[in-house]
């Protein structure tokens, strides 16, 4: 996705833009009647002026209260979200889409209706003018209707623990699948930049400081063929970025000052922000979820179903990254001349489960689903992927055989992992 485009996707999530897009397509609608009047060739039934200003009356007075009482429901979910999910996950909260429509629906239609009053008022509908505002006011109160039904339907989840982590699964299953269709987002493989970086090379940084959001791959991709050039990224979004860190290296076959003309596009193709973001980052994703079941392990909330109900979330999108992205590695380059390094499997298995393994030390019914939900993981995927698996089992196996007080309790939990090694002897023996 061009930089452009990621920029305009991230706009288009914002609830002014929706509201301000609705609220001008509901002013030129009222409008829409004294300007189209015209052109209309035939006769349309004759509607008093009383009639549709008083429809408008009551749908202005009632969307003004709708829109009201709307934004205070959002407000609590929002603070919902951030005290009982993580502060993290309230961002896809407000980026919900029905919510967006129905507060952008009540806003345009609260416009929609003031100015046809006012037009109204003016004197400047004629006959068919007020049948023209008739009918659209007729099709304005369906859609009001349809977002309601829509938004009262919708409320009952809004802002939940259980809504809100499958919001956060569900942007963690997204990014993760768009990192397998693309491992290396569009460009070749850099397996080790220490000994895959030409000498010579020149390093691009920046002054910006915070988390990288977003790489435009096509811009580097750009660049480095007018260089006749080769770019070695060396960060993945959502790492944090220094004023020394390097974001990438340039091999060109031209004069320094060649590149020096190229510098700051290069840069430019490197969104950093204050705060991560799920679209290429599908380790936040999991740090979210991991998040979301350490606060439930907290002693203020004690909630370990939660935490186990985020366990089984985390093993279902370990299970989708079990997948070899190599396979299809060659068939989705699209820019040769850039080389991107990979995701770790062992830094998404640290993001998903180290927390929770630490927080639930000590209640072994959240034990027992880790270990099994990683000794599950520990059967599939390649070596790197089952050794990571296996690493995690045995740190929280480690932490939980020091923190639990009964014997029966860290009897169990040692037959559990005996159990998953006897497994996996005989799958290497089968």
């Amino acid at each position: 996705m061009p930089r452009w485009l990621w920029i305009l996707t991230i706009m288009l999530r914002r609830l002014w833009l929706r509201a301000t897009l609705l609220g001008v397509l509901g002013v030129l609608a009222a409008i829409l009647g004294a300007v189209a009047q015209r052109f209309v060739p035939f006769n349309l039934p004759n509607i008093g002026a009383s009639s549709v200003g008083t429809i408008l009356n009551i749908m202005a007075s009632s969307m003004l209260s709708v829109t009201t009482f709307s934004l205070s429901v959002v407000t609590s979910a929002y603070g919902s979200a951030t005290s009982n999910v993580s502060p993290r996950a309230t961002k896809l909260v407000m980026e919900d889409s029905v919510t967006q429509n129905a507060l952008s629906a009540f806003m345009g239609s609260f416009l929609f209706s003031i100015v046809g009053i006012i037009v109204l008022q003016t004197g400047a509908y004629g006959d068919r003018g007020r049948a023209i505002l008739f009918i659209v006011t007729i099709g304005v109160i369906i859609l009001v209707v349809v977002s309601l039904l829509r938004w009262i339907d919708h409320l009952t989840g809004l802002g939940r623990v259980g809504e809100t982590t499958s919001r956060v699964e569900k942007a963690a299953r997204a990014a993760l699948q768009a990192r397998l269709d693309n491992p290396y987002l569009g460009g070749q493989r850099l397996a080790a930049p220490e000994r895959a970086v030409p000498e010579g090379a020149i390093a691009i940084c920046t002054d910006d400081l915070g988390y990288l959001l977003h790489i435009d791959m096509l811009a580097l991709s750009h660049a480095a063929e007018a260089l006749d050039a080769e770019i070695y990224v060396r960060a993945n979004p959502g790492a944090f970025i220094y004023a020394d860190t390097v974001l990438a290296w340039v091999n060109a076959h031209q004069p320094g000052d060649a590149v020096a003309g190229h510098i700051h596009s290069i840069t430019q193709a490197f969104s950093i922000g204050h705060e991560r973001s799920f679209d290429q980052d599908p380790r936040f994703g999991l740090v979210v979820l991991s998040e979301v079941a350490s606060r439930a392990l907290s002693p203020a909330v004690n909630d370990p179903g939660t935490a186990i109900d985020v366990i089984g979330r985390l093993v279902r999108l370990m299970t989708l990254w079990s997948k070899n992205p190599d396979e299809t590695a060659d068939e989705a380059i699209k820019h040769p001349r850039v080389h991107v390094p990979p995701l770790a499997t062992a830094d998404l298995f640290e993001d998903a489960f180290m927390a929770i393994g630490r927080d639930g030390a000590g209640m072994i019914e959240v034990q027992l689903r880790l270990q099994k939900g990683l000794n599950a993981l520990g059967r599939i995927g390649d070596a790197d992927f089952q050794a990571a698996a296996r690493h995690q089992a045995e740190q929280a196996a480690s932490r939980a055989q020091a923190v639990l007080t009964l014997d029966a309790e860290k009897l169990r939990l040692r037959r559990v992992g005996e159990e998953a090694a006897v497994t996996a002897a005989a799958r290497m023996a089968g």
